[in-house]
């Protein structure tokens, strides 16, 4: 019988259980100063030496008593005589023995090798440094808990201080498990799933000071991963398992951590994130972090990385925050602390953010953020148009540089945003997938630079213009074309459903995968359907939606869906069949501004580059004929 642990504990007193209950005990060592950068100190460092550890020149020059020579002047130069009343130095050598000031060579005018002429006097200690000048024996150089800069271990060595004591970096055992995870090197079966968390949760961890080891895959086997926990306890200051840690049949985490030692909480209220178990085997905390990446790495940022810098000493980072304006709607459900993952863009002098995919699977939502925003779990989320406060993934000065693509996606953007970072290193340009007449919407409101958007018009029979009149009448509006694309059937390899005609979609009731409404596409199946004489609801997957083309190849890939709308390149992509069915024109919709702006004028320069249609053209279905030919 299946158990259910999750409770739903605000994520701020799960920490506090945490650092109350499973603390890092940890450990010091000494390493040498040169290997110390980064490292924490584990208590104050004093000089052991002066440096400079003697009256030093400052300059080159000579060394003088300043009292002899006071006389001097332009009306009255004086002569001085090496040996007895000036003697050369370079910089850093030892001030002679009654000496008290140098000259630089530069106000000194030699007469020969043994006499010398000055014509304005030296002041007592004149470019000299004195004993202790940048340390001093007995000064505190750096305090304990102190992170180690650059700067900080010039600072140790020239106090003659070689070694230092320091916080041991905590070891933390990852544990990844579950039967269908697999190393990401060997090739992978239907319904495997590469371990490609481990290296993740790793790499967080060097970056947060500790020291990862990755245990090999465990299978769920309760018997297994106590075995593999226990081997853990062996050496780890820090025990993290990834995955079986909900309440599904075969979640052992819990039970496993239990038996062992002690659960004292399992269920955080956020989303993603929910299935967090934190526990503790002697005095050694445990981490179970849920499968799905998005949680397990939201997760650990959450419990692990104070636990780290809680026993460092260290404050957690904090991230820079920024104003932004709402592209679109952002929804929550109240009870849960929710975390979405947006894209940001400057237009017209505003920041302006949209949600990514927000599922809890969705590693690339990561990949693509350029920030966070929580919504509070006593909120149900926020308008279109709001201003709301985003923790940044990124300098606010690099998102100066983003280029906001909404409306329609195409893998065309994709390849473009690629090539103009080639081009100009400092510019982004990031999509939010709205559809086409999500794209002419954001271009009306000002939160995008450019809107990619294919609308068929069936009284026409043309594309966009029709469209643009309509829902932005008098707007100074710029058209641009980017390529022509091939629309069609994506079906398994062979057909095996022996599609031909929409009819037989809907006769044969095979299961479709749509676009979401607002789509080109979805509009384009609708106008198919309509001359066809079908309506939406004889088409069994019709309410099914998908954001871009190859997650409807995906779906046919996968067998969730038997066909799909979309273009060739997605059916490529996923070594899928496609059946052509109608041509259409994929435009760029800009405002005035941008289309003025020298940004536009890199990006028209890139479409219109013959190496960038080749490139295009040889993904197929497409036709670079009219690219960057104004419409508007």
């Amino acid at each position: 019988m299946r158990k259910v642990y999750l409770s739903n504990t605000p994520r701020q007193k799960a920490l506090e259980l945490l650092l109350n209950n499973a603390p890092i005990a940890g450990h010091p060592e000494t390493v040498r100063v040169t290997d110390a950068l980064g490292r924490v100190t584990n208590k104050p460092v004093f000089a052991r030496l002066s440096m400079p550890g003697y009256h030093a020149a400052a300059m080159d020059g000579i060394a003088v008593k300043a009292e002899l020579t006071f006389s001097a002047s332009d009306q009255n130069p004086l002569k001085l005589t090496s040996g007895d009343k000036y003697i050369n130095v370079n910089t850093g050598n030892p001030l002679p023995p009654g000496f008290d000031a140098v000259i630089k060579i530069e106000d000194i005018q030699l007469l020969s090798d043994l006499k010398a002429e000055i014509i304005a006097p030296a002041t007592p200690w004149q470019h000299v440094r004195p004993v202790g000048e940048d340390v001093v024996t007995g000064e505190l150089i750096v305090p304990a808990r102190h992170k180690l800069r650059p700067p900080d271990l010039g600072a140790l060595l020239a106090g003659g201080i070689t070694k230092i004591e320091v916080k041991a970096k905590p070891v933390a055992v990852i544990i990844p498990t579950g039967s269908e995870v697999v190393d990401p090197g060997i090739e992978r079966g239907q319904g495997s799933i590469p371990d490609f968390n481990s290296t993740v949760i790793a790499s967080y961890l060097l970056e947060w000071g500790a020291e990862p080891v990755i245990f090999s895959i465990v299978p769920d086997k309760p018997e297994k991963i106590r075995q593999s926990v226990s081997e853990a306890t062996e050496k780890a200051d820090l025990i993290i398992i990834n995955a079986g840690s909900s309440a599904g049949e075969k979640d052992y985490t819990y039970p496993v951590i239990a038996e062992m030692g002690e659960v004292f909480l399992h269920g955080v209220a956020t989303k993603p994130g929910k299935p967090t178990i934190l526990g503790k085997i002697g005095s050694i905390p445990v981490i179970g972090l849920p499968g799905y990446p998005v949680s397990a790495y939201m997760s650990l940022e959450w419990f692990v990385q104070p636990l780290i810098f809680d026993y460092l000493g260290l404050p957690v980072p904090k991230r820079q925050k920024l104003s932004v304006i709402l592209g679109r709607r952002v929804v929550s459900e109240t009870g849960v602390e929710e975390y979405v993952r947006m894209t940001i863009g400057y237009v017209k002098d505003r920041f302006i953010a949209n949600p990514l995919t927000r599922g809890a699977g969705v590693t690339m939502s990561l990949v693509r953020a350029d920030g966070l925003l929580v919504i509070p779990a006593n909120s149900l989320g926020y308008e279109q148009d709001q201003t709301v406060e985003l923790e940044l993934y990124r300098p606010e000065n690099e998102l100066r540089h983003n280029l906001l693509a909404a409306g329609s996606h195409d893998l065309v953007i994709d390849l473009l945003a690629t090539t103009l970072k080639e081009r100009n290193p400092l510019m982004n340009l990031s999509s939010s997938h709205l559809g086409s007449m999500g794209g002419i919407a954001a271009i009306g409101r000002g939160q995008a630079h450019l809107a990619g958007i294919h609308l068929f018009d069936p009284e026409t029979k043309t594309y966009n213009l029709p469209y643009i009149n309509k829902i932005l009448p008098g707007q100074k509006l710029h058209l641009v074309n980017l390529a022509y694309r091939m629309q069609g059937w994506i079906i398994p390899k062979g057909n095996p459903d022996k599609l031909k005609d929409i009819s037989d979609l809907v006769n044969n009731k095979l299961g479709f995968v749509n676009r979401q409404r607002g789509a080109g596409t979805r509009l384009l199946f609708d106008h198919m359907l309509g001359e066809a004489g079908f309506k939406p609801d004889q088409v069994y997957g019709y309410e099914r939606e998908e954001h871009t083309h190859l997650n409807v190849a995906a779906s046919v890939k996968a067998g969730t869906a038997k066909v799909g709308l979309g273009i060739l390149p997605a059916a490529k992509a996923f070594d899928l069949d496609f059946i052509p069915l109608v041509e259409e024109r994929y435009d760029l919709l800009m405002s005035d501004d941008f289309f003025k702006s020298k940004d536009c004028k890199t990006l028209l320069e890139i479409i219109e580059d013959p190496f960038f249609k080749e490139q295009v053209e040889a993904m197929g279905g497409y036709s670079m004929r009219d690219a960057g030919k104004k419409e508007l």
